[in-house]
C-alpha cells in the first residue's frame, strides 16, 4: 500500500524550529555563570545548530497537529525542545562508541580534545575532551527539559506531553545501556532488534509522535495508536542508519564508515551476517570486525563478508517490511489533515534516505 503525501513544507517548518532554537540558546547567554569558561556553551551554539533533519521535532509537530491541534509557536518550541534532547543522545553516543565525526565534523569530544593538545595543556588531551562532552550532553539534556517547560502552552498540556517525554528519557538511555551489553553478550539478530527498538526507533518516531498528540490533548486511544505507525517506521529508520554507517558516502552522511566496524556495533545486519556466515567468513569476522586497527581494505573485507552472505539484501527486505507495516498503520490511524499526507511523506524520507 502507498500513501502519497500532500505537498507539505518541511523545510520551512526546520526553519523555525532553528530560529526557536537560536532564540533559546541566545537567552541563555546573559545567563551563564560569570567567571565560567564559555567553550561549552559556544560549542554547543554550534554542534546544536549545525545541520540535521530535525525529524524528532517534526513527528512532534505533526502528532500535534493531527491530533486537532492548530499551527501555532508553542508547539514549534516544544518541538524544537526534542532537538536539544537528541542532541545530549549524539553527544553521549558519540563518546561511547568512540567516533571522531558527526555531521561530517569532528564530534564533540574530539573538538576538545584537539583543543587541549593545540593549547599544550597538562594531562591527557583525550579524557579532557571526553569528560567535557559528558558536560555538553548533560547541559543539553537540562535545557531540553527547560526549553520544553517553557514553550508557552498550559502547565496541563505540557504535564500530558512531558509525562511521554519522561518515558522517551528512560528509554534512550536504558536502550544505550542495553547496546554495551549487547557488545559483550551473545550478538544475536534478536538482542540487536530490540537495542534499536528501545534506544533509536522509539525515540526518533513514536514517542515525539506521542508527545505532540498528547500536548494537543489527544485521548489515550489515538495516543496508543501511533505506536503502530511509529514502533516499524522507527526500526525501519535505524536499520537504514546501520546500512549507512557500513555503506554509505561518508560525504553525504558526515560520518566514517570505519567507526561502526572498528567499534564492533552490534547491529542487526552484522548478527545476520555472523549468523549466515561459513568457517572461513566466521573466522574473518572475528579478525576483522570490532578491531580499533581496522583499516579501508579491512573494511572492504567486511563489506564484502556482508554482501557475499545475503546480510545486506536481508536488511533490505525488513526495511521494505518494516516501512510497509506502517503506511498500513498509518492509513488506520485517525489523524486530521494534513498530518497524514505529511506523515507518509517524513515516513518516505525515513526509510529512502542517503544520510
Amino acid at each position: 500500500m502507498t500513501l502519497t503525501a500532500a505537498p507539505t513544507d518541511a523545510s520551512e517548518l526546520r526553519t523555525r524550529f532553528d530560529a526557536e532554537l537560536v532564540a533559546f540558546l541566545d537567552r541563555q547567554g546573559p545567563d551563564w555563570p560569570d567567571g565560567a569558561p564559555r567553550g561549552i556553551f559556544t560549542a554547543l551554539h554550534r554542534f546544536v545548530l549545525a545541520g540535521g533533519k530535525r525529524l524528532r521535532p517534526l513527528f512532534c509537530y505533526w502528532g500535534w497537529r493531527g491530533a486537532g491541534g492548530a499551527d501555532d509557536r508553542p508547539i514549534v518550541v516544544a518541538a524544537a525542545a526534542l532537538e536539544l534532547f537528541h542532541a545530549f543522545a549524539l553527544i553521549h553516543d558519540d563518546i561511547l562508541d568512540g567516533s571522531d565525526h558527526r555531521r561530517g565534523a569532528p564530534s564533540v569530544h574530539r573538538v576538545f580534545a584537539e583543543l587541549h593538545t593545540r593549547s599544550a595543556w597538562r594531562g591527557d588531551p583525550e579524557t579532557y575532551g571526553r569528560n567535557t562532552a559528558l558536560l555538553c550532553g548533560d547541559l543539553c539534556a537540562a535545557w531540553s527539559d527547560q526549553m520544553f517547560h517553557e514553550c508557552g502552552m498550559t502547565s496541563a498540556q505540557i504535564w500530558q506531553g512531558y509525562r511521554v517525554f519522561a518515558r522517551m528519557r528512560t528509554e534512550v538511555i536504558a536502550g544505550e545501556y542495553l547496546d554495551l551489553v549487547s557488545g559483550v553478550g551473545d550478538g544475536s539478530v534478536a538482542s540487536a532488534l530490540t537495542v534499536i527498538r528501545m534506544k533509536a526507533a522509539r525515540y526518533t518516531v513514536t514517542r515525539p509522535l506521542q508527545i505532540g498528540a498528547a500536548l494537543a490533548g489527544a485521548p489515550a486511544e489515538l495516543v496508543a495508536a501511533l505506536v503502530d505507525f511509529g514502533d516499524p517506521l522507527g526500526d525501519a529508520f535505524q536499520l537504514r542508519d546501520d546500512v549507512l554507517g557500513v555503506f554509505g558516502d561518508p560525504a553525504v552522511t558526515g560520518k566514517s564508515i570505519l567507526d561502526d566496524l572498528r567499534e564492533g556495533k552490534p547491529t542487526v545486519m552484522m548478527a545476520m551476517a555472523r549468523d549466515a556466515a561459513d568457517r572461513a567468513q566466521a573466522a574473518r569476522l572475528r579478525e576483522l570486525f570490532g578491531n580499533p586497527e581496522l583499516d579501508a581494505a579491512g573494511a572492504a573485507d567486511l563489506r564484502a563478508i556482508i554482501e557475499a552472505t545475503g546480510a545486506r539484501e536481508k536488511i533490505e527486505r525488513l526495511i521494505r517490511v518494516r516501512a510497509d507495516a506502517a503506511r498500513v498503520a498509518l492509513a488506520q490511524v485517525p489523524l486530521a489533515e494534513p498530518a497524514r499526507a505529511a506523515l507518509a511523506g517524513l515516513a518516505d524520507q525515513a526509510v529512502h534516505r542517503q544520510h
